[in-house]
């Protein structure tokens, strides 16, 4: 008798592991081709955006974005950036729509470009200072110039940390803007994950000439 059961024990196990194999090879034949097996679904929409992804867009090497195209954004240097893509009108209404890519950045396929981060997302009425361009025409004639932008790199030693040029209203996250595949190619740094970015740089003020030391004899 207990032969008997081993035998149907072993015929029960040895049927259980066919339909096993079957099963398995079945959701091999059904899973998306070229995602690796064990991904579950965020990680396959990961892995899609990465295949996506040009390799110069990845590396940031495309020149999309440089301080030319940034300063074209906006009326003069340190205005709010004009949104240069089409936007429904609905979205004036959920900001959150803004926010959906603009908050933590990311490669979107659609425009073929990174989403710049913004530096203040707890600022949610984005399009109060942010706004599309409607059309070309004048609003009204005007004999308005914009001002120079900031000069780059102004330390006072030689390989000494630049200051920081602008101000740092509603610009307090440096590495919004100078980390990421989404910063501009001239003001990108390697060493955002340090963090501290004004232990090193601080903003420039304007203050007079330092006078010469002279000893009295």
């Amino acid at each position: 008798m207990k032969k008997a059961d081993n035998i149907l024990g072993r015929v029960v196990i040895g049927f259980a592991a066919v339909c096993l194999s079957g099963a398995i090879g079945a959701l091999s034949v059904q899973a998306a081709p070229g995602i690796p097996q064990g991904f579950d679904s965020e990680g396959e929409k990961i892995y899609n955006r990465y295949n996506e992804t040009p390799l110069a867009a990845m590396t940031g090497t495309d020149g999309t974005r440089n301080l030319n195209s940034f300063y074209e954004l906006r009326q003069y240097p340190g205005s709010p950036p004009r949104i240069p893509h089409k936007v429904a009108e609905s979205f004036a209404d959920d900001t959150l729509n803004c926010l959906a890519c603009h908050e933590k950045g990311g490669y979107d396929a659609e425009q073929d470009a990174y989403a710049p981060v913004t530096p203040h997302p707890e600022n949610e009425s984005c399009r109060q200072c942010h706004v599309p361009i409607k059309t070309e025409k004048l609003f009204v004639q005007n004999d308005w110039q914009s001002i120079n932008p900031p000069t780059l790199g102004q330390s006072q030693l030689g390989g000494s940390p630049p200051t920081i040029p602008h101000s740092l209203q509603l610009r307090e996250d440096c590495i919004a803007c100078h980390t990421g595949p989404a910063a501009m190619a001239e003001i990108r740094v390697e060493h955002g994950s340090r963090g501290n970015c004004r232990q090193c740089h601080v903003p420039m003020v304007d203050t007079e000439t330092v006078k010469v030391f002279k000893r009295k004899k």
